[in-house]
């Protein structure tokens, strides 16, 4: 039973080669461009099928008819981006595409209040009716309008969960599976958008362009969120190998299957785990892998914050493993210097440690600064030390001292103290929300500039 990984051993040759980065470009921006594109091309319908605005009623609803049709395009986006496509999660980083979705369920949502606003105010207007009586109107005498009525009730609801001040008090299970509801809701209101959209009545052209919208975003989830991770699961046949503690509160799940270097995996990434036992089989979380991944065994290391990852602990040899990924782009294709940096705070040394491993780098070009509370808290120690020998890189530790008094904090003179020429390294940063954030302000004012500093997080 394998229950440690040792580091590899690097000649100069190697080191040489491994030395010069090749940077992989970020497809973000043309992704963007993508989705506005698409966005002015349903604008385009409403232009083409407006030949004239009279009067403030037309005004009105003309405007209702553009939040419609933006708030319908944004909702076949908004599946899109939850399909997780490879291309985005681990080239344009899963934290981003998740940022991009919630920012975009918040414009579909506040596109969606304005559409129903405005129509109702505009149709009240023509017909000389009141805003309630008008509004019972649209809901019971519209075509399809009811189902669109209950799929904007769910919509909403989803958002209000979603929503800051809620969000962190719901549980992340209850979150996720109040969130698969948006399926639903946006099922329910795309045939009133056919049924009902001016632009579409009559113009075969725009219906079959809206079909192909939706049915691509459902294609992308079908086949991504479903086939993919059962394919994967059959291949790969995962179960728990060992639990391992490597700090208070903190432990190591080695997983065994077969062929895993098919999976691609690579180090810095992660999979969402689904642990089919009693207790955690009705919940994924996302877990990086916290070394080099071996043709038969993956590792991620896990603190004990909830009740979830708390019974991890007690997960027995044998138990049947889920898994979807990997996913995250913290990886080395985004390095552009020779010199690197890794900045970790406590669990988040799980990713990193595999980036120490491996990152391409001669002897001394590699620092990696670790904070923890206390020397104890120090996970995967031994490992890491061992390797900063192996590879010739430089391994500190910021930790509090034995009587209390807290480390020094991480300000720009402290990282040009480390590293005199820090504005010239790649620095990868991972660790709780508000030390990385300290942390990355510190490397701006050190002079390290933006795309020289690679972080995930989903504090959304």
């Amino acid at each position: 039973m394998a229950t440690s990984y040792s580091p590899p051993s690097y000649g100069a040759r190697t080191a040489r080669r491994m030395a010069s980065p090749r940077p992989r470009r970020s497809p973000a921006v043309p992704v963007l461009v993508l989705i506005w594109g698409g966005a002015a091309g349903a604008l385009a319908l409403w232009w083409q099928n407006t030949p004239a605005v009279t009067g403030t009623a037309d005004w009105l609803t003309g405007a209702g008819r553009i939040t419609g049709l933006l708030a319908g395009y944004g909702a076949a986006v908004l599946v899109a981006l939850m399909a997780r496509v490879p291309v985005l999660e681990r080239r344009v980083g899963s934290d981003r595409i998740a940022r991009w979705h919630a920012m975009g369920g918040r414009y579909t949502i506040c596109l969606v209040l304005a559409h129903l606003a405005l129509l109702v105010c505009g149709y009240a207007l023509q017909s000389g009716t009141g805003i309630v009586e008008q509004t019972v109107t649209v809901v019971l005498d519209y075509p399809r309008m009811l189902e669109a009525t209950i799929g904007t009730a769910l919509l909403l609801g989803v958002g209000l969960v979603s929503a800051g001040a809620v969000r962190r008090k719901v549980p992340y299970e209850v979150w996720y599976y109040l969130h698969l509801t948006l399926y639903v809701a946006i099922y329910l209101a795309f045939w009133h958008q056919l049924a009902a959209g001016a632009e579409f009545a009559g113009n075969a052209a725009a219906q079959m362009a809206w079909y192909a919208l939706y049915l691509g975003a459902a294609a992308l989830v079908l086949w991504y969120r479903i086939l993919v991770p059962v394919r994967l699961n059959l291949r790969h046949r995962l179960r728990v190998e060992s639990v391992v503690s490597e700090a208070p509160g903190v432990l190591s799940v080695l997983i065994r299957g077969e062929r895993l270097q098919s999976l691609r995996a690579e180090p810095g990434q992660f999979f969402r785990w689904r642990f089919m036992t009693k207790g955690l089989f009705w919940s994924a979380h996302p877990y990086s892998l916290s070394a080099v991944p071996r043709p038969d065994l993956l590792r991620i290391t896990v603190k004990a914050v909830g009740t979830g990852s708390a019974a991890l602990a007690d997960l027995r040899p044998g138990t049947r493993v889920w898994a979807e990924g990997p996913y995250g782009a913290l990886t080395a294709s985004r390095r552009r210097r020779s010199k690197v940096m890794l900045i970790a705070g406590g669990v988040g040394i799980t990713p990193l440690r595999a980036l120490f491993e491996t990152l391409p780098a001669r002897p001394g070009d590699l620092t990696l600064i670790y904070r923890a509370h206390t020397t104890e808290d120090l996970a995967l120690r031994d490992e890491l030390e061992a390797i900063a020998d192996a590879r010739g890189a430089r391994l500190f530790y910021s930790v509090n001292l034995p009587n209390g008094k807290r480390a020094a904090k991480l300000t720009a003179r402290t990282l040009r103290k480390v590293a005199p020429d820090i504005a010239e390294h790649d620095v990868y940063v991972c660790g709780p929300p508000k030390m990385a954030e300290a942390a990355i302000s510190a490397l701006r004012e050190a002079g390290v500039p933006g795309r020289q500093i690679h972080h995930e997080s989903f504090e959304l």
